[in-house]
């Protein structure tokens, strides 16, 4: 594809671009925070809203294919739930879609990304401790189309500078 940058929510396929001759080694741009969320303000109060008898639908990402799929995963079987919740699920291909199923009410909540909420001031939240799922280390590559192109090596030393780790730090871990 016609891409000088190439900016992963995993290290996996960075990894592998890599390997293929396709860029420079990868860096880790951000280890995003994963939150269970609803845009009900009187919903989530900690995580015991999954052990509720009766909870809405739950959203959460594909595990085989999207890292805070993985993630999300991974809490419900550190609460031991994944068995009792798996009728409740909504199943999204990414992290955009799951947001997608609980902003537009198809989900009562769901496992989505922190930054994807970090600025509405609506809703409620808890975020899991990070003990209960492996981090998700985000990866970024500088293709080998761009290594000549100022544009794009500029923009991926931005990535990495001073100014936007202190701002990434906020929603993300860096």
């Amino acid at each position: 594809a016609p891409f000088d940058v190439f900016l992963a929510a995993d290290q996996h396929r960075p990894k592998l671009l890599h390997q293929q001759g396709f860029g420079d080694a990868p860096r880790t741009y951000a280890t995003g925070r994963l939150v269970l969320w609803s845009p009900d303000p009187h919903l989530i109060e900690g995580g015991d809203i999954l052990r509720r008898e009766k909870i809405p639908r739950l959203a959460v990402a594909n595990p085989k294919t999207a890292p805070y799929g993985f993630a999300a995963q991974q809490v419900l079987q550190s609460l031991g739930l994944a068995g009792k919740l798996r009728s409740r699920l909504v199943r999204g291909e990414n992290i955009a879609q799951t947001y997608q199923f609980v902003a537009t009410g198809n989900a009562g909540l769901g496992f989505v990304a922190l930054s994807q909420v970090f600025n509405i001031k609506s809703g409620s939240s808890w975020q899991p401790p990070q003990s209960m799922y492996d981090p998700i280390h985000q990866d970024a590559l500088l293709l080998t189309r761009g290594q000549n192109k100022p544009a794009a090596r500029a923009f991926f030393e931005f990535l990495f500078s001073a100014e936007t780790v202190e701002r990434a730090t906020e929603f993300y871990e860096i």
